[in-house]
């Protein structure tokens, strides 16, 4: 199988032994280093995640041996599968549902704790530290607020934009958030803009506003723009999203229509819906 013609196809199509093959890839170092990359990324998908697949992904995170990228995918590609078993301990407070996580308790802990282990170590290259804090942040733990401080602080923008996406998933970083939103990196702003809709960030409005209104607005800006408008206010988000919902481009109306689909499912009950910032 040339697992790269994978990369157009959705995971629900792939072949049955689609991550056995990532496994294999993953494991033989005799392998190109371009196949070993896509099969990095594609095996941190959950429909072929496994112990095995997470257990080889870590091995090559772990191994100063491995290519610098690969390291840094390999890294990258444990982060869906940190989040999910995350939500899942958090809603239902364990692993009993194989089908709900694919990894074992164990896997998840050996995956944090060694995360946290090899992420303040200077000698590693940037690229994978980085990598590795963006991946570790979607299970957060303690020591993630002062990294992410310690990453926004560095002066280095490639550090910066790892600490603003952090900032999506710990709590605590509005003002670094407001701050980022009038950075002149698009990459940055653009982690801002998802950052301050994650956390309905209600100081972050008109600066959001402003982007959905102004038809110039990059598409994947505005795309993060439409989430956070549904976020922060979904009772203003029908009026002010409509015109997108009739957009001529699929993805942009699909996205002004789930973010407007929120305004409807909030109960007319204020008590029950929360208090509304205005």
């Amino acid at each position: 199988m040339d697992i790269k013609t994978l990369l157009d196809v959705p995971p629900w199509d792939w072949p049955r032994d689609a991550g056995k093959v990532f496994l294999e890839t993953l494991m033989d170092k005799r392998t190109k280093e371009s196949d070993r990359l896509v099969a990095a990324e594609l095996g941190g998908d959950l429909t072929v995640m496994n112990d095995e697949l997470a257990d080889a992904l870590l091995a090559i995170v772990r191994s100063g041996d491995e290519p610098e990228g690969l390291r840094a995918r390999a890294a990258i590609a444990l982060g869906p599968v940190l989040e999910q078993a995350d939500t899942e301990l958090l809603d239902e407070g364990g692993f009993e549902d194989p089908e709900a996580v694919p990894i074992t308790e164990r896997t998840f802990r050996n995956i944090q704790e060694s995360l946290h282990t090899l992420y303040p170590d200077e000698s590693l290259p940037k690229e994978v530290r980085r990598r590795i804090l963006e991946a570790s942040v979607r299970a957060q733990q303690d020591w993630h607020m002062s990294a992410i401080k310690e990453a926004y602080s560095r002066g280095d923008k490639d550090w910066k934009l790892t600490a603003v996406f952090a900032m999506g998933y710990v709590r605590g970083f509005d003002d670094q958030i407001m701050e980022a939103l009038e950075s002149a990196d698009p990459k940055i702003h653009f982690e801002a803009v998802k950052a301050a809709g994650d956390w309905e960030l209600d100081a972050a409005w008109p600066h959001v506003l402003a982007l959905v209104q102004d038809r110039a607005t990059p598409k994947p800006l505005l795309l993060a723009a439409i989430e956070a408008v549904g976020n922060i206010r979904p009772r203003e988000a029908s009026e002010i999203l409509a015109h997108w919902a009739n957009s001529r481009d699929e993805e942009i109306a699909e996205a002004a229509e789930e973010a407007m689909a929120m305004a409807e499912a909030i109960p007319d009950d204020e008590e029950d819906a929360g208090e509304w910032i205005n």
